[in-house]
């Protein structure tokens, strides 16, 4: 981040504002305007030079960008001014993921948990790496943790339910994925998957 550039946001009083600074930068940047996203963030690290959020927005724009050694170096200032900062541990993941570093990526998204099972970016990571390393316990026991706070989110439950199948456990999925289907009756991915589970159950002698 160069904070020596000159913003262009305009110099209206609330631009004064850390929080309202570092907000713009967050919607440019939803929105894909990365250049008033970045010159938001810049403005915002100069109004608050302890806060992380500025670095971590910088390193999200340069991961979309494709720019992983830009992204690196702003997610470990991020870090380095919150060390408990589980978005920053993300997005080193992601970088570690795109590398296929397998192991690093996996022990990173473990560690964002870790400081906040709520991080949806972080389980959805894990969940893909650990199909690539075939290692399972851990992102279950995570999954089931996120499903407890958001019980109803059919995405995270098609998941659990796929790692039970590799788990070898297919009635676990099926119940999971019947769940699914009784809350989206139309999900197609469900149906065929439940198919695929019930097929798998051994018939009773």
């Amino acid at each position: 981040m160069d904070l020596t550039r000159q913003t262009a946001v305009p110099d209206h009083g609330w631009t004064q504002h850390y929080d309202i600074v570092q907000e713009m930068g967050d919607w440019y940047a939803t929105v894909g305007d990365y250049g008033q996203a970045q010159d938001c963030y810049e403005r915002a690290a100069m109004l608050a030079p302890d806060e992380a959020g500025p670095y971590l927005g910088t390193g999200v724009i340069a991961l979309q960008q494709g720019k992983l050694a830009d992204a690196e170096i702003a997610f470990r200032v991020a870090l380095r001014l919150d060390a408990r900062c589980s978005k920053a541990l993300a997005g080193l993941a992601m970088i570690a993921q795109q590398q296929k570093n397998w192991q690093n990526a996996f022990d990173l998204y473990l560690k964002s948990l870790e400081l906040d099972g709520d991080n949806l970016t972080a389980l959805l990571g894990l969940f893909q790496v650990s199909c690539q390393m075939g290692s399972f316990a851990r992102v279950i026991e995570y999954l089931h943790t996120y499903l407890n706070l958001h019980p109803a989110d059919t995405a995270v439950m098609f998941c659990l339910a796929t790692l039970y199948l590799k788990e070898k456990q297919p009635d676990r999925a099926r119940r999971i994925l019947k769940d699914i289907l009784a809350l989206e009756p139309n999900n197609t991915d469900a149906k065929n998957l439940l198919e695929e589970a019930e097929n798998r159950i051994p018939i009773p002698a």
